[in-house]
């Protein structure tokens, strides 16, 4: 198995909102760490004073995406895609490790798959 850590439907859908809070801040501080004024001012400023507001600009995008991956991999929610807002919730299924699925949008969880099928296959869990 690849995960110690197997999450129920509804333990998974209860950590939904978490999970969607992290996406959203992960976004924005992703965004801030490829500000190009900011970086721009950072590049400029950098020899002389360490980049002041711009220089803490990225730094603190770069330790808000640090907390929000270390919080998801001790949660063992793996992000797939931050832009889709794509995250795998690790289960079992018929004894087996599965990933319940879920992509930012969506009412709650849906669908599952094989470790190795990914996105594309998806099937909902209604289906055995």
């Amino acid at each position: 198995m690849l995960h110690s850590r197997h999450y129920t439907l509804e333990e998974a859908s209860a950590l939904l909102p978490r999970v969607a809070e992290l996406i959203v801040t992960m976004r924005s501080a992703r965004d801030r760490l490829g500000d190009p004024e900011a970086r721009k001012a950072l590049t400029e400023a950098a020899k002389t004073n360490g980049g002041g507001r711009p220089g803490r600009t990225v730094s603190e995008g770069f330790l808000e995406l640090r907390e929000s991956m270390l919080e998801l991999r001790k949660l063992e929610v793996v992000l797939r895609d931050l832009d889709r807002g794509l995250v795998d919730f690790p289960a079992l299924r018929g004894g087996r490790e599965v990933y319940l699925c879920w992509q930012e949008g969506e009412d709650g969880i849906g669908f599952w798959h094989e470790p190795d099928a990914g996105f594309a296959g998806r099937r909902p869990l209604d289906d055995g």
